[in-house]
């Protein structure tokens, strides 16, 4: 049964998820046309951060346009995985960058019936970092420390949580002895450097900017805690009505979404030059390409979902108490029937 602290938690995390709903919605998806869903168009949402490469330069520099030929990309960036999620399933885009947890959360409270993950995007890329004078050695010196995580319940809020578990403590609200705060990855830096926080669980390429910006050491790599070091941090779903109504536009993408995948591996120099131009321009700042190189090197650029790792997100996340009572059923949540397809005529690995 979930404590009561943690079932407070979860619910405040809950009413701000909705309120931040609310609040960005309209703005991030203000120049999408929600009754447009022909196949003339497909409308693609994603995120301005390293592990949605692809997107940030195969929108940014006109290869996706290119390689959907007369259907019009459209595009919309978006802060948080709740809000595109939020977006897809009002019928405002028809595919989206996501992380797994909002891909998994979509999908359960729509009863399985709103998307389908039909692309990887991004494997690796996430860090545990401390700070240097945080008197943290092994995982024997947690007792009374206080860490960051990007957002309650996301991804790397649901891995800080399970691993603080697996290795015998229990969080505050659960009546133990360290703390996890939930905070934005910009305010977590400024929180390091202030010492208020002894080390934090983040994504790519922010872990980079702790330890080079704020005092910090990587502690763990969370590769080192999965087989063959592989796990899901970002992949592309699909509204269901709109995989199943055009499917050879959805092909179109993923043929432009692998040939980006294939490039960026094979040109990675480049691609973070090209990449640090269109964030700029999405952002109007640029991450030092030191910083993104060796953020990339934690982290694969890959149309590989990883599915294993996807069923033991939603575990690990059933587990701390974030998806309810009911174990969640994913058996229908893959559709990798076009994916496989483009890889197959393109003398690729296909994804079983």
């Amino acid at each position: 049964m979930m404590k009561p602290g943690l079932k407070f938690a979860i619910a405040g995390g809950i009413i701000i998820a909705v309120i931040i709903i609310s609040l960005t919605t309209h703005y991030d998806i203000r120049s999408v046309n929600s009754e447009n869903t022909s196949s003339d168009v497909l409308r693609i949402g994603y995120f301005a951060n390293i592990n949605h490469i692809q997107a940030v330069i195969g929108i940014g520099n006109g290869d996706f346009q290119n390689g959907l030929g007369d259907v019009k990309v459209q595009s919309q960036v978006f802060d948080a995985g709740p809000s595109a999620i939020e977006a897809l399933i009002a019928n405002r885009i028809d595919v989206a960058y996501v992380g797994p947890n909002p891909a998994i959360n979509g999908y359960l409270k729509s009863d399985g019936q709103a998307l389908r993950i039909i692309s990887g995007a991004s494997s690796g890329g996430v860090v545990f970092v401390i700070r240097n004078d945080s008197g943290i050695t092994n995982v024997h010196d947690f007792a009374d420390k206080k860490f960051a995580s990007p957002q309650l319940g996301n991804t790397q809020d649901v891995a800080l949580r399970s691993y603080i578990l697996k290795n015998g403590y229990k969080t505050t609200e659960n009546g133990g002895n360290v703390t996890i705060i939930p905070a934005k990855t910009a305010d977590i830096v400024t929180m390091m450097s202030k010492k208020d926080i002894d080390g934090a669980w983040v994504p790519e390429p922010w872990g980079t900017i702790l330890a080079k910006q704020a005092n910090g050491k990587i502690f763990l790599d969370e590769r080192d805690l999965w087989p063959n070091g592989e796990f899901t941090t970002a992949l592309i779903v699909a509204r269901t009505d709109y995989l199943n109504s055009h499917p050879d536009v959805i092909q179109k993408f993923l043929e432009a979404h692998v040939k980006e995948t294939i490039w960026i591996n094979n040109n990675k120099d480049e691609s973070i030059k090209i990449f640090n131009d269109q964030i700029q321009k999405l952002t109007g700042k640029t991450i030092p390409n030191d910083v993104i190189s060796e953020a990339l090197s934690r982290m694969e650029v890959t149309y590989n979902p990883v599915k294993s790792s996807i069923d033991k997100s939603a575990n690990d996340a059933y587990s701390l108490g974030f998806l309810g009572d009911e174990k969640p059923d994913l058996s229908n949540i893959f559709d990798l029937t076009i994916l496989n397809k483009v890889l197959q005529e393109q003398n690729l690995t296909t994804i079983p």
